[in-house]
C-alpha cells in the first residue's frame, strides 16, 4: 500500500451524499471527507441513484476498471465498442476503459434505477490495454448458502467477471454471523446496502463503509437481516492519480 492510500479510519464511517453534473445522486463511500484517500487498488465507490429522466450521456474513461451491479431496476448501457445491454437487478457488467472507451449510463424502461459502482485501478503497465466489456446475468454469479449468511460472488471464485487486478467481490445476505476472510496483504472494505448489524463490533447500516486494510477477518452479524458487498483486492503499491474520468 503507498502511502497516500494508507488508511486513517478506525471503524464505520458514513457514505458522502454526491450529486453529479447531470443531476444524478450517489452515496460515496470513498473518496470523500470521511474517508479521503483512495483504497489501493480502489480508485472509488459509490451507490448511484438515477430517477427516469436522469442518467449520464455518452462520456470517456480510460486508465481503470469499472464494475457496475444492480440493487434495483434496470440500467441501460451503449459503448464505443458497439456493446448495447440492460443490466437488471441483480445483474453485473465489467468495463475495461484501458487506453479509452466512452459510454453512456440511463435506466431503462422508464423506471428509476439504483446499483453500486467501483472503479478499481490498472497496474502502470496495462493502462494502454484495448478496452473490453463482459456482463453476468443474475443465474451467471455464483451464490452459496452457509450459515447464518448468502454469498453471491460478483467478481472472484466461479463468477464470469474478472479483471486485470486479483479481486474479489461478494453480495452478502446475514441472517445471523458470518466472518469474511480477506487475503492476506489485501485491502478492501465493507459497504452496507441495507438493513442493520455489526461490523468488526461496531454498529453499522446502509450507506456505511468500512475499510479494511490489515484485518484478515471481518466479523458482520445481525439481529434481523443485514445485506452488504465486501470487496478486497492486490494493492498495486503505485499512486493513484485520478484527473475526473480518467485515472493516469
Amino acid at each position: 500500500m503507498t502511502a497516500n492510500d494508507a488508511s486513517t479510519t478506525d471503524g464505520p464511517v458514513p457514505g458522502e451524499r454526491v450529486r453529479h453534473g447531470t443531476g444524478v445522486n450517489s452515496n460515496r463511500a470513498f473518496p470523500t471527507s470521511h474517508h479521503p484517500e483512495h483504497l489501493d487498488p480502489f480508485v472509488l465507490f459509490e451507490r448511484f441513484y438515477i430517477d427516469p429522466d436522469q442518467g449520464f450521456p455518452m462520456h470517456p474513461h480510460r486508465g481503470f476498471e469499472i464494475v457496475s451491479y444492480m440493487i434495483d431496476g434496470g440500467m441501460d448501457h451503449e459503448d464505443s465498442l458497439g456493446v448495447s445491454n440492460v443490466a437488471e437487478e441483480g445483474e453485473a457488467m465489467r468495463i475495461t476503459t484501458g487506453s479509452g472507451i466512452r459510454h453512456s449510463e440511463f435506466p431503462a424502461g422508464g423506471r428509476g434505477c439504483n446499483g453500486l459502482q467501483l472503479w478499481v485501478n490498472l497496474p502502470r503497465e496495462k493502462k494502454e490495454v484495448d478496452p473490453d466489456y463482459v456482463d453476468a446475468t443474475q443465474a451467471d454469479l455464483p451464490t452459496e448458502e452457509h450459515d447464518g449468511a448468502t454469498v453471491t460472488t460478483v467478481v472472484g471464485d466461479d463468477s464470469p467477471l474478472s479483471l486485470h487486478t486479483p479481486m474479489e467481490y461478494l453480495d452478502v445476505r446475514v441472517s445471523d454471523a458470518y466472518e469474511w476472510t480477506v487475503p492476506e496483504d489485501w485491502t478492501g472494505f465493507v459497504y452496507g446496502v441495507a438493513g442493520e448489524g455489526t461490523v468488526a463490533g461496531d454498529a453499522f447500516g446502509e450507506g456505511d463503509v468500512f475499510p479494511v486494510t490489515d484485518e484478515t477477518a471481518v466479523e458482520l452479524r445481525t439481529d434481523a437481516d443485514l445485506r452488504v458487498v465486501a470487496v478486497a483486492g492486490r494493492p498495486h503499491d503505485e499512486p493513484i492519480q485520478q484527473r475526473g474520468p480518467f485515472v493516469l
